[in-house]
């Protein structure tokens, strides 16, 4: 069993309402889950954003189309009740409610048509549609930065050695390593032997300092690398290393970077390419969107 769309979800809902008393949403999502014998695991995925469970972000969508069709009605902060049309639905015993039969009102349909001409397009048709409007932006937001991600790291791969050195340098700054960027960039470099291509404060304090090896391999990195630069630690008397590259690293490499005394962090092409652009360093932004809901806090105690 996988999570049910909210389509799914609009039938089985109005029929939790249907005993006319007041329901809670948290109450609905435990309910639904436990018809829909949902695992702990899919009632717990999350979105893309990691902020919601999708199985609770699909109910509330059920629930929020379900009233704009006037078959639930609001009875306070996450509240609702059934009403006269949603009892009259359900009498019909209809085997499915989805967007096709929410179509045929028109409080449903004026709903559907504002939301058409703010997005400047056509909607797609109900059968098409599974996912909730959360959703589909967040799996757009996914692929754009899963796309940009990967030309990120082409461009990564194709400049010079002294620029990705100060690219990384960059980044850690960004991160909050290295105290000021003139600080941090007096001391990557300062080593350029031994395995170690620098070394940058862990705190704008200095109070420790992490050695960094960072290059652009093509091909997988394997344990003998970091066993080398695990020796090129103890030769500094150092404790902690950040080993950086353009391409992966093997699962022996990772499983003896685990097992060793000294903190080595292994940060890949695909995870350098997440931190900057998490970071900003190499990229700009176009465009910033924000996803708002309505404050119940305020309308509470209204007269």
């Amino acid at each position: 069993m996988s999570v049910p769309d909210y389509q799914s979800l609009m039938l089985p809902l109005l029929r939790l309402a249907q005993d006319e008393r007041e329901h809670t949403m948290s109450e609905s999502i435990e309910r639904l889950a436990q018809e829909f014998r949902l695992s702990e695991a899919e009632k717990n995925e999350l979105l893309p954003s990691g902020r919601q469970s999708k199985f609770s972000n699909r109910v509330g969508w059920a629930c929020t189309y379900l009233k704009k069709a006037r078959f639930l009605e609001s009875t306070g902060r996450a509240r609702f009740r059934i009403t006269p049309r949603g009892l009259e639905i359900l009498a019909s015993n209809l085997q499915r409610i989805d967007n096709s039969v929410l179509e045929q009102y028109p409080e449903f349909v004026e709903f559907r048509s504002i939301s058409e001409r703010e997005d400047s397009e056509e909607l797609p048709t109900a059968p098409q549609i599974e996912t909730t409007p959360e959703e589909l932006l967040e799996s757009s937001y996914q692929a754009l930065r899963k796309n940009l991600s990967q030309e990120l790291l082409e461009q990564v791969k194709n400049c010079s050695p002294k620029f990705f050195e100060n690219l990384v340098v960059d980044l850690l700054v960004a991160m909050g390593y290295g105290g000021s960027r003139r600080d941090a960039g007096k001391a990557v470099g300062r080593s350029g032997d031994g395995g170690i291509d620098g070394m940058i404060k862990e705190d704008k304090l200095g109070l420790d300092v992490v050695y960094i090896q960072a290059k652009r391999w093509e091909n997988t990195v394997g344990a003998q690398t970091v066993r080398e630069f695990a020796g090129s630690l103890e030769g500094y008397r150092a404790r902690k290393g950040v080993l950086i590259t353009t391409s992966q690293f093997s699962a022996d490499a990772v499983e003896y970077a685990k097992h060793i005394e000294k903190k080595i962090v292994l940060v890949d092409g695909a995870q350098l390419a997440q931190l900057m652009i998490e970071h900003g360093i190499g990229v700009t932004e176009v465009s910033n969107y924000q996803i708002k809901k309505i404050d119940t806090d305020y309308f509470e105690g209204q007269e």
